[in-house]
Parts: structure tokens; sequence; C-alpha cells
């Protein structure tokens, strides 16, 4: 997406910019001229993640913007307190907010100990309610202010609390602030909206998390993420307040429909790995009582979860099954997906190479929900939703 100027001269606080989405962000809107805060713990470098908040903001005033960075831990009130004043003095006000700090352990209830619960919640919820509630008195000086947070649609599917309850809820607190914070600030000309990736966006963090792998393959630049968001910034004030958007969306709302050039790997023709709190259903907003358009054909949705699967196959966990499984959905003739945790290991649509230990023939609705931990095998054979019939091998 070109850049066209419209946010010249406008401060951006951003938080969590040294790198990754944020950083990305601060860079489109610096070849617009614009002035950029940085607000970051990464004073020093880290030893498994690159960039520091004086790295990104050399990178910055080289696209040409303006930067202010800033160190501060979002958890403490006095650091960015301090922020803010220092940005004020130096830019004259504040016209945007971009809240991407953020804490993740996707662990469950159990294994989720109360340090890491307390430090998922304090930046993400309460980090993103105090740096959105100190810089108001500043965005309601401007003719152009926008809060954007990094958050998700509000998904009501248990299958987004089961595995990670802590995680999203703390993420969700972000959510609940545009949905709240919209509809406060509306009168004071304040848009607040949140912005969310269809895909996984590849990130040096996501890299020491997951490793390279097939991982980055099946994810998108940073810079989707930054061209939707400069989308949203660059629209009206009292034009596009309280949404819930996702970055392709964004996108093709601006008349982009080729997707391809936010690729990893520009070779790459399968599908993606989706990111977490997306269902079916694309997000425009919350239009209470008014149903939105689906997004995908069931048959993409289950080519996705096979593709998840065979991206997170280890060699220990084939070695350890031995069994190949194939499944039919019901009602789409053809339609067969496998797990062939034999050999090498894969998983995705069609059949296996190996001769299946066990087929099972399922409901369209079954097979997903199966997947999606809404269901267990024993009880979608009890509901008749799976062929009593199947077929294991001797």
């Amino acid at each position: 997406m070109l850049n066209t100027g419209e946010l010249s001269g406008l401060t951006l606080f951003i938080t969590g910019g040294s790198r990754g989405i944020g950083k990305a962000i601060a860079l489109k809107a610096a070849r617009d001229g614009a002035n950029i805060v940085i607000a970051a713990k990464t004073a020093e470098p880290h030893p498994k993640l690159p960039g520091t908040i004086y790295t990104a903001a050399k990178e910055i005033e080289e696209a040409g913007g303006k930067c202010l960075p800033c160190v501060v831990d979002v958890r403490e009130e006095s650091q960015v307190a301090d922020a803010i004043n220092k940005a004020v003095s130096k830019f004259g006000g504040i016209d945007i907010v971009i809240n991407n700090a953020s804490a993740i352990s996707l662990t469950t209830t159990l294994d989720t100990d109360m340090k890491r619960y307390d430090l998922m919640h304090n930046i993400n919820t309460r980090g993103t309610f105090l740096v959105s509630k100190m810089c108001v008195p500043h965005l309601r000086k401007s003719k152009h202010a926008h809060i954007l947070n990094i958050s998700p649609p509000l998904n009501m599917n248990p299958n987004w609390f089961c595995d990670h309850v802590a995680y999203t809820m703390a993420k969700y607190g972000m959510s609940m602030c545009v949905l709240g914070m919209s509809a406060e600030l509306k009168a004071d000309n304040i848009a607040v909206n949140a912005l969310w990736p269809r895909t996984v966006i590849y990130t040096a963090a996501v890299e020491m998390l997951s490793g390279a792998g097939n991982a980055k393959k099946l994810s998108r630049k940073p810079e989707i993420m930054a061209d939707a968001a400069y989308a949203i910034l660059c629209r009206s004030v009292k034009n596009c307040t309280g949404q819930f958007l996702i970055d392709d969306e964004v996108l093709q709302q601006e008349g982009i429909t080729d997707m391809s050039q936010y690729l990893n790997d520009p070779t790459y023709k399968g599908d993606l790995l989706m990111d977490f709190f997306l269902g079916e259903n694309s997000h425009d907003g919350f239009n209470a009582g008014k149903e939105v358009a689906k997004k995908k054909l069931r048959g993409d949705i289950h080519k996705q979860i096979f593709t998840k699967i065979n991206a997170f196959l280890t060699p220990e966990e084939v070695k350890e099954t031995n069994t190949c499984f194939l499944f039919i959905v019901k009602g789409n003739e053809g339609r067969t997906y496998y797990i062939d945790l034999t050999g090498d290991g894969s998983a995705g649509e069609g059949k296996p190479t190996a001769k299946p230990d066990a087929t099972l023939i399922m409901e369209p609705n079954s097979l997903q929900e199966l997947f999606d931990g809404i269901l267990k095998i024993d009880d979608v054979y009890m509901s008749g939703e799976l062929k009593s019939a199947i077929q294991l091998k001797k």
C-alpha cells in the first residue's frame, strides 16, 4: 500500500515498538513524515531477539520520520507519564496511540503460575488501559485522534478459552477497552479500533518460540499489519470507530486484493497458519443483531486444520504413534483428509500413501469441532455423527 502523506506531522505514541509489528507500523508512518514515540523496554540488546528502541529510532529517522525513543515498562505508571510528557514537550502533542505491547503464555489453568498471569494482565489489559487513559487529554486536542489496539475480535467460542484462558482473558481485555472507550470517547472525536491478523505474523519472537521451520513459510510479514494499520489511521475519526478489523479485510476495502506480496516465501501457494480468535465469519465491528457473511467455505476451514497439524508434526510424535488416519466428510463426495503418523509423517487433504489404520466418516461440523476441542471422539460416535463402522486394520 502506497503512502499518501496523510500522517505527515502527526505524532504516534507506540508501545512495544522496538521490533515486529510495532516497528513495522512505526516505519510505515515515518515514510509520511510522522513523529514517532517508541515506548518500549528494550534499551539493551536481547540475547535472542534483535533490535532496541535506539536501533528502531535510527531506522525510523532514516525512513523520513522523527523519533523519540523512551524506555517504558507499561506496567509502571510513572514511566508512562514521563514518556507522554516528553512526547508532548518534543512534538507539541499526541495524535495517535498504538497499544501494541503484549505478553503471551499459551498455558492451561494449572500450568499458568500467577507471576505469568499477572504479567499478561498487567501488560495487555492494564497497560492498554493506562496508556490510553493518560493520552486521552492530549488526544482531545488533536484534529485526527485515533487509538488502535492490536487485539482480536471478541469471539466467545470456548475453543479460544479452554487451552489458554489466562492469555485469552488478558488479550480480550484490550478488546474490551475498544468496546467501551469507542463509545465513551466518541463525543471527543477520538476513534478507538482494534486490528488483528488473519494469519500468523512472522516476527523475531515467533521465530524464537517456534524455530524457523515451516512457521515462516506458512505466515505473513509484519508489513501487512503495518499497511492495514496505516489505512485505518488515515480514515475519518467519525466514520471509523468501535471496529474490530482484520488485516487483509482492511486492505481489500482499500482495493488491495493480492496478498502474495506479504508472504515470507513468495513461491508458496498453499494454505497459511491462521491466527487465534478467528472463526469462519468475517469481522465488521459490532453490529448488534446483524449476522455477518461467511468468509470462507467450510472446505477451506478443514484444509486449514490439517495444514496446521502438518506444520506441527514432530519426528518423535510420528515414531511414538505409528498410525495412519483417514477422514471422510459426509455430504462432500471426494473430500477426504488424512493424518499419516507413519514414516516421515504428514497431514493434508486427499488420501495418504500408507494404508489407513482407521477410517472415520464424519459430519462436516463434527470434523471441525473435533479438532477445535469442542467435541470428543466418543461423543461424536454416540451422537451418530460419526459412522459406526470405524474400520480398524488388524
